[in-house]
């Protein structure tokens, strides 16, 4: 709790300044490229890949093909600038980027601090557990210690739960306290879980499994500092074409993923 409240307090002093640090699309045009925040561990959305061969450093995942056609669009170049997830905000606030992409809820305490785009997918909060775990329903984590990924609405939730909960930088930290037995259960996205456990279990040992029973239903979107309402209306074209085509679909189903478009939020 304390360290969430240090975090909350940090970005709400970052962003007492944003005004000053907004990204318009002229701006973005001009500079010819658009800054992108992200915590590249978060498959299958944003990933960093390493070339074993020659140590090359690149980034794939959904999200990171969908800001390349964005960063096309609009007739600039897709800079990524890798930070750990709880800082991506903050990146946007003090003008480090132009827009947060990292897998990011639409939540009320968000929207008071940086804008959205539309909408473009719906997730879910699940619950993964060993194979032989006695928990299998959410009703079950009560009084159990729970693993998740710091300054996520997994974090939120659980703390709003009240569980005995354990917070990770990375979403395979909290993984891996799962596997070796010092937390119970560890709460994630839906599409994530299912990557990071599928990827697991084919390694052997203690199998995952994911409950049938979500937490709760999440709204996707990208964050914009206070401002940046062209940048954000010309994001909102591109992610808006790329529903109505189809091509957003497309770019989920590469990844072995099913979409629908989301209702209007």
């Amino acid at each position: 709790m304390k360290k969430l409240v240090s975090l909350l307090l940090a970005l709400a002093m970052a962003l007492s300044a944003v005004s000053a640090f907004a990204a318009t699309l002229d701006e973005v045009q001009a500079a010819g490229k658009i800054v992108m925040s992200s915590s590249p561990d978060f498959p299958p959305f944003e990933n960093l890949v390493v070339d074993i061969g020659t140590g090359a450093v690149d980034y794939e995942g959904i999200e990171i093909d969908i800001m390349n056609i964005v960063a096309e669009k609009l007739g600039v170049t897709l800079d990524i600038k890798p930070t750990d997830f709880d800082f991506v905000l903050t990146d946007v606030a003090n003008g480090a980027a132009d827009i947060g992409v990292s897998g990011f809820t639409v939540t009320e305490h968000r929207k008071q601090n940086v804008l959205f785009s539309d909408v473009y997918y719906l997730a879910a909060q699940v619950v993964v557990v060993t194979e032989d775990s006695p928990i299998a329903a959410v009703a079950d984590l009560a009084g159990k210690k729970v693993a998740v990924q710091s300054g996520t609405t997994a974090e939120v939730l659980c703390l709003e739960a009240g569980y005995d909960m354990s917070a990770f930088k990375a979403n395979v930290d909290a993984e891996l306290a799962l596997v070796k037995g010092s937390v119970d259960a560890w709460v994630i996205d839906n599409t994530v879980a299912k990557r990071m456990v599928e990827e697991y279990n084919q390694t052997g040992g203690a199998q995952l499994k994911i409950l049938e029973e979500p937490l709760t239903e999440e709204p996707y979107a990208f964050a914009f500092a206070f401002g940046s309402e062209t940048l954000v209306d010309a994001v909102n074209a591109v992610l808006g074409d790329l529903m109505a085509s189809g091509d957003m679909a497309a770019i989920f189903e590469a990844y072995g993923e099913a979409y629908e478009v989301p209702a209007a939020q």
